[in-house]
C-alpha cells in the first residue's frame, strides 16, 4: 500500500503532564474535552491517566489527518471497545468521510495513541 493511500498519527504523553496542566488551568477541561469523555475519565480511579490517553489519541487524529484548523474540541474518543472517533467542525470536513481508528494504552506513567485514516 503506497504511503499517501492513509495518513498515520502517534503521540505518547506523560499522564502527570497532564494532570498537572489540567489542575492549574481547570478550564481547560472543558475546551480540550467533551462532555461524554470528562463524565467517562470521571468515573475512573484516576481520571488524569484516562484524559492522557484521550489526549493523545485526539494528536495522534491531528497527526493522521494533516489539516487546516483542527482542534482537540472538534475530536470526541468514544468509550468502547475498541474505542471510536467522533468528528465535527474543521476535523470533519478535513477526514471527508473517512472512517478514522484509534487505539489507545496507558502505563502509570505514560500515555500513548495511534491513529489511522484510510484514503
Amino acid at each position: 500500500m503506497p504511503a499517501s493511500a492513509f495518513g498515520l498519527g502517534i503521540d505518547v504523553i506523560e499522564i502527570e503532564r497532564i494532570e498537572r496542566a489540567l489542575e492549574r488551568r481547570p478550564r481547560l477541561r472543558e475546551r480540550l474535552f467533551t462532555p461524554a469523555e470528562l463524565a467517562y475519565a470521571d468515573e475512573r480511579a484516576r481520571p488524569g491517566r484516562h484524559l492522557a490517553a484521550r489526549f493523545a489519541a485526539k494528536e495522534a487524529v491531528i497527526k493522521a489527518l494533516p489539516g487546516p484548523g483542527i482542534a482537540p474540541s472538534q475530536i470526541e474518543i468514544v468509550a468502547g471497545e475498541p474505542p471510536s472517533v467522533r468528528l465535527s467542525g474543521a476535523a470533519e470536513r478535513v477526514a471527508a468521510g473517512r472512517e478514522v481508528v484509534v487505539s489507545l494504552t496507558h502505563s502509570r506513567e505514560t500515555a500513548a495513541a495511534v491513529a489511522l485514516a484510510p484514503a
